[in-house]
């Protein structure tokens, strides 16, 4: 089991940049894969990007180029920073982890954190 903890996000204008954090506190030894999901109002949950223990990285079309998702200083931490910015990008974006051989932005995840708001302003 894993839990999970989110900082980072807030406000910005189209076309700057923002920085989310997560933390992954756990008792166990497992190597888990990561990510980032966002849901914006209305609309179905979106994978954003994903990060595996071993560093292989897989994003969603929407943020290729973008978004860049990477492992912390700690063990089970990653960030994802997010440049050029634009509206379409408002959402709550959730941290995940789970301890599977798959990491895919289209798998079900088994852990989640609270979410943070990223609410960017044309």
């Amino acid at each position: 089991q894993i839990q999970l903890a989110e900082s980072g996000g807030g406000s910005a204008q189209s076309g700057g940049s923002l920085r989310l954090s997560c933390v992954g506190s756990t008792t166990t030894s497992s190597s888990y894969c990561m990510g980032w999901f966002r849901q914006a109002p209305g609309k179905e949950r979106e994978g954003v990007a994903v990060i595996d223990f071993d560093g292989s990285i897989m994003y969603a079309d929407s943020v290729k180029g973008r978004f860049t998702i990477s492992h912390g200083n700690a063990k089970n931490s990653i960030d994802l920073q997010m440049n050029n910015l634009n509206p379409e990008d408002t959402a709550m974006y959730y941290c995940t982890a789970d301890p599977g051989w798959e990491c895919s932005t289209s798998m079900v995840f088994d852990y989640w954190g609270q979410g943070t708001q990223v609410t960017v302003s044309s």
